[in-house]
């Protein structure tokens, strides 16, 4: 990867802070061969979008396939760096492993370009890795008529080999009947031992007693650790076994007269099995970046080319791999930043979700920059950074001797240095380590200074001269984690507006600290600072109730339009069903009508007279008829009656200008029967699907108002 087109400042401490080194590992596991494995280990994020956008594409385009169940190959094979080092060499030879890992790499290859062959249209980033290479047999033939299922050298590779390896059989046969002979002999005469025979030096020898080792005819070859039994090879075997050796030596000879043959027929296709093996090293990579992406339920949301982002119900994966293990539910984010809205500080009690969500964000874009698919909804938006910054957790250097304070005041002076408009910067617990006054004063004035340089970031804090003036610059924002107060419990859910509680008693009192003690820790505190924050608190509290009465609202007014749709679907099932009920009753009364004519016409019928004047009245009304039936045919349908005057609409009133035809994907809404605002997600001829807060609904055009 070359060095220009990585992120310009991203260090291990910022993967460390943000886990990415976990994410790294999880990726390398999933890898198959050596070169995958240590890229993921050194992944790193990148800042130039056109290699960006191609990771992510070809990362998508591989997981819509799998998912949906296309018949893509796993990549399992192995690299062949030494076969392509091999074959560079002018009269080499290929192991017969080396021509097995060969024959594999061109069949998976040619499996791919198959499947792809159908599905190309629908994977232009994967078609086009393989524009270098092509399918053929021309490799796999002449290795398999060479070797056979098992990876050996056939007896039909060549016609010498097969004759030795006839007489190879023929002397083995024979060398096991003299064998067998030879110690039928000896057990007769009781001078083997229990285990009879065995292999030495690849030779079957005889296990025979020490006592009676000199009377057997043959050649020692040793003896047991024990010196009780001696190996022997019978001298019935010795001249046949050395002939048998000498056949060996033939077969290695013509074994290897063949592979060097084989190997120069694959050397023919040298720069496409080195296309082969290039292609398959980096499908190992992809394929180990789709699996982590089903693993961790990842989709590839809209890359806009301005800065910031907006994410729709985002999940720390490894948040949700540890809530999953314990059958925890885990709650998703919703989060913003922008121009209008480009630096936002996150306050609220502990353990209420503030660094989670901190990291969420910064996890989630390291990942995205790095070409790995993120759990968000898909209809989210994320934007590019040139640096990513963090400050999380207790960083002190031992080593060093720094406190954390000294630490993270080193970090800030980096962060001043090299931050600016594509910065995305994360600070946890902003400010901490000091005197809380002194320290306070300090790190309103760093966060001055991040805001005139244009960053983007979350920093969560307690300070509240740091919401303070959050709220009084333009580009910035507060928002807080909300907390249950009844159930003295947080709800892991950000709200975007005022800043929240640090809920420090409430807590404090959850935790079984006495009131005694609370109200003592009151007492030596300013009344203002106690008063504030209770009424932040209440506020919250009642900014709570009013969103879940609008939720309530929204869900009744859904419901209420359900019900009209489903009203009117009755009504007009109901007007066909009478439509056609008519219908057979004026069929049934014309069918009566005819029957009765006919029945005169039958009355009057005499069989022992002539008939003609009868006949002739029959024809004539059976013309009329069918000329009747014919000119309803051809007639139109009548209209459907004018509505009555009751159902007349009145004359139309001077209505307030709502603005729909400026509602658009991104503007801001709000239903005509309430205040709570919500986000365009969707826009669908007259329905609309709306994002009020966590809830997500499809309301009619006609119902909400445009507000920005």
């Amino acid at each position: 990867m070359r060095k220009d087109i990585l992120l310009k400042h991203f260090d291990e401490q910022v993967a460390s802070d943000l886990e990415f080194d976990v994410i790294r590992a999880m990726l390398a596991e999933k890898c198959v061969q050596p070169t995958a494995e240590a890229r993921a280990h050194s992944l790193r994020p990148l800042n130039a979008r056109k290699s960006i956008i191609r990771l992510l594409e070809e990362t998508e385009e591989l997981r819509r396939l799998r998912v949906e169940g296309a018949p893509f190959p796993s990549i399992d094979f192995e690299e062949l760096d030494k076969e392509l080092r091999l074959l560079e060499v002018k009269d080499s030879v290929l192991t017969e492993s080396g021509f097995w890992r060969i024959a594999g790499a061109s069949r998976l290859v040619n499996s791919i370009l198959e499947v792809m062959k159908n599905c190309g249209m629908e994977a232009p980033r994967l078609n086009g890795l393989m524009k270098n290479v092509f399918p053929t047999r021309d490799i796999v033939e002449p290795i398999d008529k060479v070797f056979n299922a098992k990876g050996e050298v056939k007896d039909e590779a060549s016609e010498e080999l097969g004759y030795i390896r006839e007489d190879m059989v023929s002397f083995k046969r024979s060398i096991n009947k003299k064998f067998s002979q030879a110690m039928k002999h000896l057990l007769e005469k009781g001078w083997l031992a229990d285990t009879r025979e065995g292999f030495l030096n690849d030779r079957r020898v005889l296990a025979v007693q020490s006592t009676y080792k000199r009377r057997v005819k043959g050649t020692v070859l040793g003896s047991s650790n024990t010196g009780t039994i001696t190996f022997i090879e019978p001298s019935s075997v010795v001249s046949l076994n050395h002939e048998l050796e000498l056949i060996k030596d033939d077969e290695r000879k013509e074994v290897r007269k063949i592979l060097r043959e084989l190997t120069r027929k694959v050397r023919e296709n040298l720069d496409l099995i080195r296309e082969y093996n290039k292609l398959l090293v980096e499908l190992d990579f992809v394929w180990a970046r789709t699996s982590l992406a089903i693993e961790l339920e990842c989709t590839l949301p809209d890359l806009p080319k301005a800065t910031g982002m907006k994410l729709i119900k985002a999940y720390h994966p490894l948040l949700v791999r540890a809530n999953r293990a314990l059958g925890v539910k885990t709650h998703p984010q919703s989060f913003e930043l922008s121009k209008g809205g480009r630096l936002m500080v996150i306050s609220g009690p502990n353990a209420g979700g503030k660094s989670i969500t901190l990291k969420t964000v910064g996890l989630l874009q390291v990942m995205l920059q790095s070409g790995l698919l993120v759990p968000v909804n898909s209809a989210s938006e994320m934007g590019l950074f040139d640096s990513i910054l963090t400050d999380i957790g207790d960083n002190q250097s031992i080593e060093n001797q720094l406190s954390t304070y000294s630490y993270r005041l080193g970090r800030m002076k980096h962060f001043l240095k090299v931050s600016d408009y594509k910065t995305l910067l994360l600070l946890d617990e902003f400010g901490t380590g000091s005197d809380p006054e002194l320290g306070g004063a300090l790190a309103e004035v760093f966060f001055e200074e991040l805001y005139d340089r244009g960053v983007y970031g979350v920093i969560t804090t307690h300070y509240a001269n740091i919401k303070s003036r959050a709220a009084e610059l333009k580009q910035a924002l507060n928002a807080s984690m909300l907390f249950d107060r009844e159930t003295l419990s947080p709800q892991f859910k950000l709200e975007v507006g005022p800043p929240g509680s640090s809920f420090t008693f409430e807590v404090a009192r959850n935790n079984g600290i006495t009131a005694k003690l609370i109200n003592r820790a009151k007492s030596k505190l300013d009344k203002r600072k106690v008063e504030l924050d209770t009424l932040i608190s209440d506020l919250q509290k009642e900014k709570n109730q009013v969103a879940k009465l609008a939720s309530r609202q929204l869900r009744a007014e859904v419901e209420a339009e359900k019900a009209v749709i489903r009203a009117k679907k009755a009504s007009k099932k109901s007007e066909e069903k009478t439509e056609s009920l008519n219908k057979a009753i004026e069929t049934h009364n014309e069918d009566v009508i005819r029957g009765r004519k006919m029945g005169k016409f039958l009355d009057n019928y005499d069989p022992s007279k002539s008939n003609k004047k009868l006949t002739a009245e029959i024809i004539k009304y059976l013309a009329l008829e069918k000329s009747r039936q014919e000119a309803l045919k051809k007639k139109p349908r009548k209209k459907q009656a004018e509505a009555s005057p009751i159902s007349t609409p009145s004359p139309a009133k001077k209505r307030p200008n709502h603005r729909i035809e400026d509602i658009k994907v991104g503007s801001t809404v709000r239903l005509r029967t309430a205040k709570e605002r919500g986000e365009v997600l969707q826009v669908k001829g007259k329905k609309v699907t709306v994002l009020f807060g966590e809830f997500k609904t499809v309301v009619a055009l006609e119902k909400l108002s445009f507000v920005k």
